[in-house]
């Protein structure tokens, strides 16, 4: 399988995942958009495809297997096996978040299937034909949450935390073979309605850029290899840390 300019972004929305696709498709890139919701994906194609992009929209559950196999083979079919993977998705967070007396083991459970199951199954579809190839980058999104846990912030923090492991494993067994894996901590709020929504107070400035992230993401795709970057951190300027 011949490694293709196709990027695949899972996690589509609003906010980071819309602007990362963006990106990649501003350097040429044909560009998978996967995401549950189909509402989600439409406006981004378009407007990629407006500037004169490709897009591909995807609909899938990345918290079930069996849809992101699916789904990988239809990108794979349309726009070629992908040189570059971003998980993106999150556990599905809820706002005001549970308590642990009050979390759910159910919605526990699912947020670790779409928040890092999920990405140990894109990414073991993705990986056969980057080392094929002997390149191909992978790069996940994780959070302060990856960091420490606080207090009802479980249901984000779980997952969180086995994704950096996950990422790190990746990376320390393909690194040798030529795919750059990297984890991103984003440590903020990043400006979409919903968030900006949550907390209506805050300050402006206090947001993180959602194209500015995605630049962030281009350049890690970037790097050369004699220098590669396995995870950082992103956070605005007044953020305290």
């Amino acid at each position: 399988m011949v490694l293709q300019k196709t990027a695949v972004v899972v996690g589509i929305g609003p906010g980071a995942g819309s602007s990362i696709a963006r990106r990649f498709a501003h350097e040429g890139y044909k560009v998978a958009l996967v995401s549950r919701r189909e509402e989600s994906l439409q406006p981004v194609a378009k407007e990629i495809e407006s500037l004169g992009g490709q897009a591909l929209s995807v609909p899938a559950d990345t918290g079930d297997a069996a849809s992101v196999r699916q789904a990988f083979q239809t990108i794979v079919a349309k726009l070629g096996a992908p040189e570059v993977l971003v998980y993106n998705a999150g556990p599905g967070m809820k706002w005001p978040p549970p308590g642990i007396l009050d979390l759910d083991p159910a919605v526990f459970s699912h947020a670790f299937d779409a928040g890092v199951t999920g990405a140990l199954v894109w990414a073991q579809q993705a990986l056969p034909a980057m080392v094929e190839a002997g390149r191909g980058t992978i790069l996940f999104t994780g959070a302060t949450a990856g960091m420490r846990g606080g207090p009802k912030f479980a249901l984000l923090a779980c997952p969180k935390f086995a994704l950096r492991a996950l990422s790190q494993s990746i990376a320390r067994e393909f690194q040798p073979q030529g795919i750059h894996v990297a984890h991103i901590i984003i440590d903020g709020i990043i400006e979409a309605p919903r968030t900006k929504g949550m907390v209506p107070d805050r300050d402006q400035s206090s947001f993180m850029s959602p194209d500015a992230i995605a630049e962030t993401y281009w350049q890690l795709h970037k790097q050369d290899k004699s220098a590669w970057t396995q995870e950082m951190d992103l956070r605005p300027f007044v953020e305290k840390f």
